[in-house]
């Protein structure tokens, strides 16, 4: 089931149906013909505006309780759609558990390692993932040694890096020389890895080099990796690191 204006023609064709993302009156319908034995939420969608997705979820649930749930954030709002899914009796999947090959594994790197700078930003830009998991921010920052650089909002990461990229630039809009720092990107405390699971490719790569980082690390075992061999072989000719690193909260929140 593809959503209107979030898949690419290709995809869309080859979509068994197609769908606005808050038709969820005939999206359940749809559902309900096909029957299937689970249901995985799959791909980048922008949020809609408050009133259109209040007017969306009321049609199947109490419009005060919607409320409540559209104001606390995005990780809600995907929650509040698993839920809808779940009470009509379908099994919610994550993409982690259809492609498990997909997730970094904790040995994945490329060919260059992080300096020790490099490490000391991707401890501090963990610790800050961690402290702002509870507001629902993001799920990745810059940092370069001690300095945070960026925080993830809602424009995504690729639109991050380019802000970061965007400040490095002279007055004549050139970067003379790579200024290092490190991208982190990795789950929150207690997100369902089912929906808005963390993801990186080579589009990420490309961004990063453009920003002036120095490299990439991502949370093993909860991060997925699209085109693993390419995103690392794009890394080591860019001549960024790519590291996999083990959260100290994912085992609590997530017994793995």
């Amino acid at each position: 089931m593809a959503f209107r204006g979030f898949v690419s023609a290709e995809l869309r064709g080859r979509a068994d149906a197609t769908v606005d993302l808050l038709d969820l009156r005939t999206i359940m319908q749809r559902l309900d013909a096909w029957k299937p034995r689970a249901v995985a939420l799959v791909g980048a969608v922008r949020r809609p505006g408050f009133s259109a997705l209040l007017g969306a979820f009321s049609l199947l649930r109490n419009r005060q309780e919607v409320r409540e749930v559209i104001a606390r954030g995005d990780d809600q709002v995907l929650r509040g759609a698993v839920m809808l899914l779940e009470e009509r009796g379908y099994r919610v999947v994550g993409a982690h558990e259809l492609a498990p090959g997909l997730v970094a594994p904790v040995t994945m790197a490329g060919r260059l390692a992080p300096s020790a700078d490099d490490r000391q930003a991707v401890s501090i830009g963990l610790d800050l993932l961690s402290s702002l998991s509870a507001f629902d921010i993001g799920q990745a920052a810059i940092v370069a040694r001690e300095h945070v650089l960026a925080v993830e909002g809602p424009e995504g990461t690729d639109r991050m890096l380019a802000r970061v990229g965007r400040m490095r630039r002279s007055f004549l809009g050139l970067r003379r020389r790579r200024e290092g720092g490190v991208l982190i990107k990795a789950a929150k405390r207690g997100q369902d890895l089912r929906v808005d699971m963390p993801a990186i490719g080579p589009r990420t790569v490309a961004e990063a080099a453009r920003a002036g980082l120095s490299g990439i690390a991502v949370g093993a075992g909860s991060t997925l990796v699209l085109d693993q061999d390419r995103t690392i072989a794009l890394a080591d000719r860019l001549g960024l690191f790519l590291i996999a690193v083990e959260l100290p909260w994912m085992d609590a929140d997530h017994g793995s």
